[in-house]
């Protein structure tokens, strides 16, 4: 009898670590870095999203006097936010709430945070999306 308290104990156990895992997991993960091949001055990103509340960040490295660029290539309507690097006194117009269209001109030298996100105003999907991003 005691060895059945025991192993119930150690499946609980064991259900706990993989949930916890879990979550670290998904709430931790880190920003995808993106990086162009030699000559080229754009690229486009493939994600995930899973819901409203489902969100994508990717981290990208630019030059000072560089103008960067995003644009949707796809069905969906996404929104994308661009975050400056810290320290930087840019914020992005946010009077539209379904927008993938942003523009850094001139960019400071830093990384840029790009998260992307589901349009709340449009039809709800799960699924991928591609986003286009330019640095000339």
């Amino acid at each position: 009898m005691k060895n059945v308290g025991v192993k119930k104990l150690s499946i609980a156990i064991g259900v706990m670590l993989i949930v916890a895992a879990s979550a670290i997991v998904t709430f931790g993960q880190k920003p995808t870095r993106i990086t162009f091949k030699r000559g080229a001055t754009s690229t486009v990103v493939t994600g995930t999203l899973n819901g409203c509340k489902g969100e994508r960040t990717y981290v990208i490295r630019v030059r000072k006097g560089q103008v960067l660029s995003t644009g949707n290539v796809g069905r969906h309507h996404i929104t994308v936010l661009v975050e400056a690097p810290k320290g930087v006194d840019w914020e992005q117009d946010m009077d539209m709430s379904c927008h993938s269209v942003v523009e850094v001109d001139p960019t400071a030298a830093g990384d840029y945070k790009i998260t992307v996100t589901e349009c709340l105003k449009a039809d709800p999907f799960r699924g991928r999306f591609k986003l286009k991003i330019t640095v000339k």
